[in-house]
């Protein structure tokens, strides 16, 4: 199996200009043939599992993006505070640095990255650095460092240290073949963006993996996921964020999709509690090692029309971006996830009406929202 390294963290200040919570290098890589078991047994490390320790020790790169600091509390908050590190390359915000481990960690610094896993007995790794949609569409040589070179060094320490590896997929693995209403776990997929393509790669390369070396690699694709306390990172539905922020901020919208853009939603918590539920899930009830999580589907439209609901007087206007409406256009319109809601018991708990109270909830102080509740 190849073991990849990065040479240098020569990108740093390009990615945190891009806004993404990950580390990169743009310098050329080199492939090295290692066996992972013959690379773990030279290290002379031994690498603590689930069973021998109360609480598994966990790891997330990338985690100051939209979900990384959310799921650390989650984690934190059933695991300890200690045995959950955050990790990133950009300076985190005094709430995040002193609310518990946090470590510098570029996915791209392959002997950095294992000296943590080392140094820190990880256990499970959440693999959360990534560029998405449309900002990966920017800049292409950026993303496919990212999101492909960074996953083959996680995939490589997870094998050679018997990690439990989570790595997010998401809609946009699906393209204009693929069927759109419902979309089932298993069908063609033959995205268009290099996100889409990255992640059908890290799909596949998780799953090769497992049958190839025991790695035990789980994912799940995620819906749009909306969520109060981070700003839109630049996906093709961050609209449905941003709705939100601009309806209490000047009571108007101006929209980058077509009003009857119909994409899979989900509030951030239903998120976070899928994932956990998923990485504690019995080995043996796993039927596969990606899947569907859906909560909701709805349009623009159908969103404005329930944010006036708080906000009466929202003004809704459309100025289509022909790039995003694209990619919207090639992914799933619904989200099949009955295999998740079979193999593991997924369910989620907020639909559109409680989503919209519960963003309102969070940001609302203004008074036109108050007069409306």
């Amino acid at each position: 199996m190849p073991v990849i390294r990065s040479l240098g963290r020569a990108a740093s200040q390009l990615l945190q200009s891009s806004g993404c919570g990950c580390g990169v290098s743009l310098v050329p890589v080199r492939a090295i043939g290692v066996s992972p078991r013959q690379v773990a047994s030279d290290a002379g490390f031994h690498s603590v599992t689930f069973s021998e320790s109360h609480h598994p020790r966990v790891l997330i790169t990338g985690g100051l993006g939209q979900l990384g600091v959310g799921l650390a509390k989650l984690l934190r908050k059933r695991f300890g505070k200690n045995n959950v590190i955050l990790s990133d390359i950009r300076k985190p915000a005094d709430n995040v640095f002193y609310s518990g481990p946090f470590i510098f960690a570029d996915i791209l610094d392959y002997k950095n990255l294992r000296e943590i896993v080392v140094n820190n007995r990880i256990t499970w790794l959440f693999h959360y650095s990534a560029l998405l949609s449309a900002v990966g569409e920017a800049n292409v040589p950026l993303a496919r460092a990212v999101n492909i070179t960074g996953l083959h060094n996680v995939l490589d320490i997870a094998a050679e240290h018997n990690l439990r590896l989570f790595v997010p997929s998401t809609i946009g693995a699906f393209g204009p073949t693929s069927p759109r209403d419902p979309t089932p776990d298993l069908c063609i997929q033959r995205p268009r963006t290099i996100y889409g393509v990255s992640k059908v790669h890290a799909e596949l390369m998780g799953e090769y993996y497992h049958y190839r070396y025991g790695l035990d690699f789980r994912c799940l694709r995620y819906p749009g996921i909306i969520s109060a306390d981070s700003q839109p990172g630049g996906g093709t539905t961050d609209y449905a964020v941003q709705i939100f922020h601009d309806a209490i901020k000047t009571g108007k919208f101006q929209c980058y999709l077509r009003p009857d853009t119909r994409l899979p939603m989900m509030y951030i918590d239903d998120c976070l509690k899928a994932t956990l539920e998923v990485m504690e899930a019995p080995a043996e009830a796993l039927t596969m090692r990606t899947y569907n999580i859906s909560a909701m589907s709805f349009t623009p439209e159908e969103l404005a029309q329930e944010v006036q609901k708080y906000v009466p007087e929202l003004q809704m206007s459309y100025n289509v971006d022909q790039v995003r409406q694209a990619i919207a256009d090639s992914w799933p319109m619904n989200f099949d996830d009955s295999n998740a809601r079979r193999d593991w018991g997924w369910k989620h708990d907020y639909d559109l009406p409680e989503l919209v109270t519960t963003m309102f909830s969070y940001l609302g102080s203004d008074s036109r929202i108050a007069q409306a509740n």
